[in-house]
């Protein structure tokens, strides 16, 4: 029983960074409508800027660790806030209303550029940070086994509930959530009703890039290292979840997530792990053709 609850304890802090990526997925492409490839590149490649910021703010200005990632995790948000905002202007606005292809083309594009610019900027190099808050919290425990999370988890965990709750009270009681669901029911219907449309768009997107963004900072503060291809493996899966959950409901997206990581973790505790990603995939596709043509389906390429 405790190796369960250990099980399910290690799916926590997968759950957490699952449901942040899908909520802030489901924000953007709620009004967008179309398959963003760029997504989890703009996850790992926050990730990887922050670590290589640390990297440079310990070597070369020689500030105290606690300074270094602090300064780490800004340039990683300052680079979301960044990307996002030229995608959704220079990427996304002109090419919403083609085919869908488009998007998926260009996406993917931009997400081959971030993992190569984050591979060029390490010089190849794979760099760690040191363990951080790794103290186990013991939940439960025998004489000879004990269910455990670091400290490092539970910060990061409870981090991701705080934005996530807030984000969906935020969108079910504001004035902007309520623009945000009539623009992603009928845009045209709402720029006819005085809407702006763009503004809500762009500031949507902006959102969604910066939970990306925030997503690669702790998965890499507590992994200590991001690969440069894990952008598109966690795109991907952020992707077809999302498509499960619905992308008119960013907080039921979140926990259609977190089942998700919870699943990839039983999973690794019970069954041979180099089968874990393909049944779950497989799991989700079923799902996505079980579910039918739903209007919260997304437009495939």
């Amino acid at each position: 029983m405790l190796f369960f609850l250990q099980q399910l304890l290690n799916g926590v802090h997968s759950a957490a960074i699952y449901g942040l990526l899908a909520f802030g997925y489901a924000l953007g492409n709620g009004l967008l409508q179309r398959t963003n490839l760029a997504y989890g590149g703009i996850f790992a490649f926050c990730g990887q800027t922050m670590i290589l910021a640390a990297v440079y703010g310990w070597q070369v200005l020689w500030l105290t660790l606690p300074a270094t990632v602090a300064f780490g995790i800004l340039v990683a948000l300052g680079y979301a806030a960044l990307i996002s905002r030229i995608l959704s202007r220079s990427v996304f606005a002109p090419l919403a209303g083609r085919s869908p292809n488009t998007i998926v083309a260009a996406t993917l594009g931009v997400l081959i550029a971030l993992m190569e610019l984050s591979r060029l900027s390490a010089d190849t190099h794979d760099y760690w940070l040191p363990p951080m808050l790794a103290t186990p919290v013991v939940f439960a425990s025998t004489s000879s086994f004990a269910a455990t999370l670091t400290v490092i988890q539970l910060i990061n965990v409870a981090l991701v509930m705080s934005v996530v709750l807030a984000g969906t009270i935020f969108l079910s009681r504001s004035r902007f959530g309520r623009h945000w669901r009539a623009v992603a029911d009928d845009p045209f219907a709402a720029k006819l009703c005085g809407l702006d449309t763009e503004n809500i768009f762009h500031a949507a997107l902006l959102a969604g890039g910066l939970c990306a963004g925030l997503a690669g900072v702790l998965a890499a503060l507590y992994y200590g290292n991001l690969g440069f291809g894990a952008g598109l493996v966690y795109g991907l899966k952020i992707l077809f979840v999302t498509a499960v959950g619905g992308y008119y409901a960013p907080g039921r997206a979140a926990l259609g997530a977190a089942a998700f990581g919870l699943a990839e973790s039983l999973w690794a505790g019970y069954f041979p792990i180099e089968w874990r990603d393909a049944w779950m995939y497989g799991l989700l596709a079923a799902m996505l053709v079980l579910s039918g043509d739903r209007k919260d389906a997304p437009q495939a390429a």
